[in-house]
């Protein structure tokens, strides 16, 4: 979307508050013998610094930072991860404290994901593409060009959609498949993905692009673990377990929604009754406005806290919406300098889909801020926590008192949750169907989704068209979307935890943000997740908080496609 007043910056306003934040140079000596970890962690601290300043500026937000451009902050960036890495190369664990012989672990580990060799490849950020979506069908390239290439065609395909003579976005399009009115415009629409299909999965052949990099994958997880299994290892479950719960939600699913078969391209208008009803309600203009307001009231101003919203769209843009850091928290001459956080989206629609995007993105945001640590411990957590803490804000826009508030209108209830858990359950799907995929590599993707969703979501089967490549994830982290799926889980069983605490805050509470970031957020990665949740929580994670919000919708008739 064009950013309205409220979210549009003074680039050179912003730039100063950047300036306010800089680096405070290098704080070790390579000279010394044997570094202590505090030494090793100044260094680490400015790397980070050079690396969320370098993922910025290559955005396309501004041109320089502190009158330096790209190329500058590449160059301090090698140094500075060079001398790291010799550092904490040097330096033994034997006689660490717990949090020191932690925190070098983490800093060591940060040089193969957060701090890679170009810092535009973290693990932790999809920036903008650097593949070539054309090159997708070679067989000659390795499996991270292969990613790269496929990851680019998100942008120059699925963010380029034809549609009645007009280019769509992706989100746009995910958006107007829940409003268009007439069937026959419903399924053109969806059959505009068919290029963005067939680059990631070319006519579903055994040596599709997906194909050959799944096979890829499989082998990595096989050898060192995949995403799915760290997920499941911070709820306390093996494998097995893993899919035992997504499939239960899915199940649970199954049983509260009408079972008439319908068409993929149809089902997000069957879902999306709550959706139409408020699209009056809510403008491209009023999406940050709300999200602020709402924010407020939880206690959090966004805008106190410095978030920068980079929400105009732009060539080059990244495809996906995100949130990270521009520099992170830490002590700075003797003070606390607060970390910089930024949401990057181009929204050319509205509706209760991107203002959930919008409010998710915000919460990561907040997460960001209210950690106040030292500097290995600043980031907010592995792919699990942090996914399913920024839902705990984002799920609110779809209860009815919460829009009446901040939108002037509701839908019921019932509308509400069949729009809120449609999300989570398509998450939920993909959650699966990486598993599934992982496990067996060879296995058709095609057949693989339409199992799934003909199960689970009544859906006509179509295993002609490979539907299921919507999101930038499927291929540049294959795995990743278990953090949503499992995720999901952890929302609901916090969101209840801080209901039963401090009270219901959907619409509202200004002590929800202190007592999160006391209680949940603040220690950054100095515990493993599933540390810091069973201390929260008091207990194991529990499925059936979220089982019991998805019973909450009652069985209706379905609602008629056309």
């Amino acid at each position: 979307m064009q950013c309205n007043v409220a979210g549009r910056h003074d680039w050179s306003s912003v730039l100063l508050v950047l300036a306010a934040h800089a680096s405070v140079g290098i704080a070790a000596s390579t000279s010394t013998p044997r570094p202590s970890v505090q030494q090793i962690e100044a260094i680490y601290a400015d790397a980070v610094d050079d690396a969320g300043v370098i993922t910025t500026i290559d955005s396309g937000l501004f041109d320089t930072y502190r009158g330096r451009d790209l190329d500058w902050w590449k160059q301090r960036y090698s140094r500075q991860r060079r001398e790291l890495a010799e550092h904490a190369a040097r330096i033994s664990t034997r006689r660490l404290s717990p949090d020191d012989a932690r925190a070098l672990r983490i800093m060591r580990g940060s040089l193969a994901s957060t701090l890679p060799e170009n810092p535009l490849f973290a693990a932790s950020t999809l920036p903008a593409p650097t593949g070539h979506c054309g090159e997708t069908s070679r067989t000659d390239i390795g499996a991270a060009a292969l990613r790269d290439d496929m990851y680019a065609c998100f942008d120059s395909l699925g963010n380029h959609l034809l549609f009645e003579g007009k280019v769509v976005s992706r989100d746009s399009a995910i958006t107007l498949l829940g409003q268009i009115e007439e069937p026959a415009r419903r399924k053109a629409l969806f059959l505009a993905f068919a290029p963005l299909w067939e680059a990631v999965n070319g006519k579903d052949e055994p040596g599709s692009p997906y194909r050959r990099m799944i096979r890829t994958a499989a082998a990595d997880a096989a050898a060192h673990g995949s995403g799915i299994e760290a997920a499941g290892r911070d709820l306390g479950l093996m494998p097995a377990q893993i899919e035992e719960w997504l499939t239960r939600i899915l199940e649970t699913w199954r049983e509260v929604t009408p079972d008439s078969p319908v068409e993929p391209w149809d089902y997000r208008y069957v879902a999306g009754e709550g959706d139409r009803e408020l699209t009056a309600a809510i403008s491209a203009a009023s999406l940050l406005p709300v999200t602020k307001r709402y924010f407020h009231d939880l206690g959090a101003d966004l805008d106190g806290l410095g978030i920068i919203y980079d929400l105009e769209s732009r060539a080059g843009k990244a495809p996906v919406t995100y949130a990270n850091y521009v520099t992170m928290g830490r002590v700075v001459n003797g003070h606390w300098r607060p970390t910089l956080a930024r949401v990057s989206a181009s929204y050319s629609d509205s509706g209760l889909y991107v203002l959930n995007m919008l409010t998710h993105e915000s919460g990561h945001t907040v997460h960001y801020a209210a950690i106040r640590n030292r500097p290995a411990f600043m980031d907010i957590g592995d792919d699990l926590f942090c996914e399913s803490f920024a839902d705990v804000t984002s799920w609110n826009v779809y209860d009815p008192a919460w829009q009446q508030k901040y939108l002037g209108h509701s839908v019921a209830e019932r509308g509400g949750l069949r729009s809120q858990y449609t999300m989570v359950t398509l998450e939920v799907a993909w959650s699966l169907f990486e598993l599934r995929m992982l496990h067996n590599p060879d296995a058709d993707p095609n057949l693989v989704w339409t199992e799934i969703t003909s199960r689970y979501f009544h859906v006509v089967p179509h295993p002609e068209y490979s539907w299921w490549v919507q999101r930038g994830q499927l291929v540049t982290t294959p795995g990743f979307m278990a953090n949503y799926g499992l995720g999901a889980v952890v929302t609901a069983d916090i969101r209840q935890r801080i209901r039963s605490s401090i009270g219901p805050f959907n619409t509202g509470n200004d002590r929800w943000y202190p007592w999160v970031s006391r209680n949940l957020l603040r220690s950054g990665l100095q515990f493993d997740t599933s540390v810091i949740l069973r201390k929260f929580l008091g207990r194991p994670v529990s499925l059936e908080p979220l089982l019991t919000d998805i019973r909450r919708i009652p069985a209706t008739a379905p609602i008629s496609p056309r």
